[in-house]
């Protein structure tokens, strides 16, 4: 009896670990500042609720989806040998019906109970990671994970519309942030593995190009960053709080990619720089939420 326990309760496990749940996490988080930064009060709680379930569903279909197809490079790669499909643990048609499921009923949520536009543009997100990236850019060109990027960076897009039912240029400067922070916070990635991929025939930067190039590219993408991380204050978007926030995180990451380029033989420094860049995306978005409402509450007690 207690073994059956045990197996149940690895299987749940080994399913939750598909959907990549830290990944996910961060994306529902940007798709839920989206859906705060749309409205000057609190978003309706359909919306809020609804989208964040739909969107939340989507980003772990698509990363099942990822699991199945990249499972067979996964079992050569350290980082990921030990995976559910490379060891075994499930079947690749049970992960494939589990991504099925997810999908299916994430747009059902968002069609039905949020609104269409939200649920066409999450489902191009999930087709773009899942197929796109996955299935054709990641194996042809070095590139990929700049093209492949816009997928990643739909979340917050995807909040907005869920929220108002239609786009806006500030959402687009939300997406245009995540686009630009994809490059080198993959490639510090890359680099560290870089021998894993060259091993499974992945054509990333720094196996076609060089760590030289490639750590030239990610100081080169990070100092774009910076500059258009403060493009939401000088446009109005947000305020001084975000500007603040912005500018010591940004800065911090720009000083992590100049040493990594300085000091080629710091081995350690691309995972630290790795690291750091999603606590950087995680508190740039979470400073956009706490200066929109503390400038809304500002503002209200001025005209008090």
């Amino acid at each position: 009896m207690s073994t059956n326990v045990e197996l149940r309760y690895a299987d749940w496990r080994d399913y939750y670990e598909l959907t990549k749940p830290k990944v996910v996490m961060l994306i529902v988080f940007t798709a839920v500042v989206g859906m705060f930064l749309s409205v000057p009060g609190l978003p309706g709680i359909d919306a809020l609720l609804f989208g964040t379930l739909g969107i939340g569903l989507a980003a772990s279909s698509a990363a099942v989806f990822n699991h199945v197809l990249d499972a067979r490079i996964d079992i050569h790669m350290l980082r990921t040998k030990s995976r559910p499909l490379p060891e075994g643990r499930l079947s690749e048609t049970k992960a494939l019906q589990f991504a099925s499921v997810l999908g299916v009923v994430s747009m059902l949520i968002l069609w039905f109970l949020v609104n269409p536009l939200t649920a066409v543009l999450t489902f191009g997100s999930l087709i773009g990671y899942a197929v796109v990236y996955t299935v054709f850019l990641k194996r042809a060109t070095p590139q990929n994970i700049v093209i492949g990027g816009a997928a990643g960076a739909a979340p917050p897009v995807l909040g907005w519309a869920a929220v108002t039912g239609q786009l806006h240029s500030d959402a687009l400067l939300l997406f245009l942030i995540i686009f630009v922070w994809t490059p080198p916070h993959f490639w510090a990635l890359a680099i560290a593995r870089k021998d894993e991929y060259a091993k499974v025939g992945i054509p990333m930067l720094p196996v076609t190009h060089g760590e030289a190039f490639t750590r030239l590219n990610i100081l080169l993408y990070t100092i774009l960053l910076l500059v258009i991380s403060i493009m939401p204050y000088l446009t109005g978007m947000s305020g001084l709080i975000y500007l603040v926030t912005a500018l010591g995180t940004g800065g911090w990451f720009l000083w992590l990619t100049v040493e990594m380029y300085r000091r080629p033989e710091d081995t350690k420094l691309p995972m630290r720089t790795f690291s750091y860049s999603i606590t950087y995306l995680a508190a740039l978005f979470a400073a956009f939420l706490i200066d929109h409402y503390l400038t809304i509450r500002l503002s209200f007690e001025i005209v008090s």
